[in-house]
């Protein structure tokens, strides 16, 4: 026989209660899954969040060694009666729309990621100056630090590089006792970290921070303090880095956005495809091409998460130029769930139905976009084979031209490349092709006209520059110069020389 069953009953009794605060250990664990480039992108949402239009990340050395770390940000500011909520841990505030921050767990976890001790010290817009500090070795009772006031004035009013003055506030945030910070006072070691740190920090922020920084509304520069010698290094300032920044569509019928419904919910697919072998750092990525193709999640225009198909599709070499931008509103924010560290977004149900109902008004829908990407991708293999190759562009030349012409050139392997350079004829020739050295000169005397007055600078008159080299690169090429190629220089030469004269003319008139 079975033992008599109790009574079940619904309501739960309880007989009083006590504090159970968490275990000052369990911040140690907090922001695990940060590296250092992360963590500072989200102290930087945070001045984001506070309408910073500029922030500064320095790093401090003193007798050799890398001591201390500094975010600083020209924003709001924090007020008086909010800072304990912003330092408190899990602190629950209402975000605003469009607010990047969202677990109230952000500054504190990534700050505890890197280092031991966190300062907050802020001016608001209002005038309240305001300090506050934690540190890992004295939270048994989880009372936080008071700063005085001289010296959070004191902190703020150091010289942070800010070429506008914000919204009238300020906000540092200090770390110190970082635990990744390397241990050595050596030089060569010291400035060998500093460069691998900083390199993947303006890779990191460039990338996820693209649509801020290439808009104008943001600037972050990164830089180095050494308190013994009290001078600051130059500043490092991070550059858009925009996952769909290619010159030109690798596919006549991209971009198109297929828009999916399901469950009242709408979500727009904004479909690119990149032209094949592109050498820009914006295509090959962190990573590389192949591992970058696929889903890249924004909310509120910042990056969430970069590549990956999310079940949308078998990640394959043959769709490396394949990338998809969608943007996450709060209309459908519950069909997602992102990490506290804001570094991953994981789909739910719901997005495998909104994807395979996507299309647009010309009916073309997902697994046609991933056959076009497809397909371009293997024209792009075969018309490299067929071009031509090319001397590669040197010096004189603008960035976005040399990379567009890698872009579309196979070059010559193991040639120096062409130089283009303004130097003053005794003659009215507007080029001349010096095969010695390697460089096509242009006459000096039609400068003025070309780049529209002044002086110009070395990489200055580039849709003049870019059609010269497409025109003579040829010439450089050989042991020697053939009648065929005399000839064609001697036409050229004629016909861009006269042009030159005409526009310098007109240019005298005016």
């Amino acid at each position: 026989m079975g033992s008599e069953l109790s009574t079940w009953r619904e309501e739960i009794p309880t007989s009083g209660s006590l504090q159970l605060p968490p275990d000052p250990h369990a911040l140690e664990g907090l922001g695990r899954n940060h590296r250092v480039e992360t963590a500072l992108a989200d102290l930087v949402d945070n001045a984001i969040d506070a309408a910073a239009s500029e922030v500064v990340i320095r790093f401090v050395q003193s007798n050799g060694r890398l001591r201390s770390l500094y975010v600083a940000d020209n924003g709001q500011g924090i007020a008086e009666d909010r800072i304990d909520s912003a330092m408190t841990v899990g602190g629950r505030r209402e975000y605003e729309v469009g607010s990047l921050g969202k677990f109230g767990l952000g500054m504190k976890a990534a700050s505890f990621s890197q280092a031991r001790s966190l300062t907050v010290l802020s001016r608001s817009a209002q005038g309240d100056i305001n300090g506050r500090r934690w540190h890992l070795s004295s939270l048994s009772d989880f009372r936080c630090s008071i700063i005085p006031q001289d010296f959070v004035a004191e902190e703020l009013e150091r010289e942070w590089g800010f070429k506008t003055d914000g919204a009238g506030g300020r906000t540092v945030v200090r770390w110190d006792d970082i635990t990744g910070f390397t241990v050595t006072n050596d030089h060569d070691r010291v400035q060998a970290f500093l460069n691998a740190t900083i390199t993947k920090i303006l890779d990191h922020l460039g990338l996820v921070l693209h649509r801020f920084l290439a808009s104008g509304a943001l600037r972050i520069a990164v830089d180095v303090e050494d308190v013994d010698r009290s001078i600051v290094g130059a500043q490092f300032e991070v550059e858009a880095l925009d996952p769909f920044g290619y010159h030109r569509s690798g596919h006549t019928d991209y971009p198109r956005t297929l828009v999916g419904e399901h469950d009242g919910h709408q979500l727009a697919f904004e479909c690119h495809i990149w032209p094949g072998r592109s050498k820009l750092p914006n295509f090959r990525l962190p990573g590389g091409p192949v591992e970058r193709q696929g889903l890249y999640f924004y909310r509120s225009n910042r990056l969430l998460h970069a590549g990956g198909w999310d079940g949308l599709a078998v990640p394959d070499p043959r769709l490396q130029l394949a990338r998809v931008a969608i943007d996450i509103s709060d209309d459908v924010i519950g069909v997602f769930s992102m990490n506290p560290e804001k570094s991953r977004v994981t789909v739910g149900p719901d997005f495998a139905y909104l994807a395979e109902s996507a299309r647009d008004a010309a009916g073309m829908r997902m697994p046609d976009y991933l056959r076009d990407a497809e397909s371009a991708y293997k024209r792009s293999r075969e018309r490299s084979r067929d071009r031509r190759k090319m001397l590669p562009p040197g010096k004189g030349f603008d960035p976005l031209v040399k990379r567009a012409i890698g872009d579309e050139v196979p070059f010559v392997a193991g040639e120096e490349p062409i130089d283009i350079r303004w130097r003053r004829f005794d003659g009215l020739d507007l080029f001349a092709v010096d095969r010695e050295q390697r460089t096509l000169w242009l006459n000096d005397r039609y400068r003025p006209a070309i780049v529209g007055g002044g002086r110009g600078g070395l990489n200055d008159a580039p849709l003049v520059k870019a059609m010269l080299y497409l025109l003579v690169e040829d010439a450089f090429q050989g042991e020697y110069l053939g009648p065929k190629d005399k000839d064609n220089l001697a036409m050229w030469q004629e016909v861009l020389t006269t042009a030159a004269r005409s526009q310098d003319a007109r240019r005298a008139r005016s």
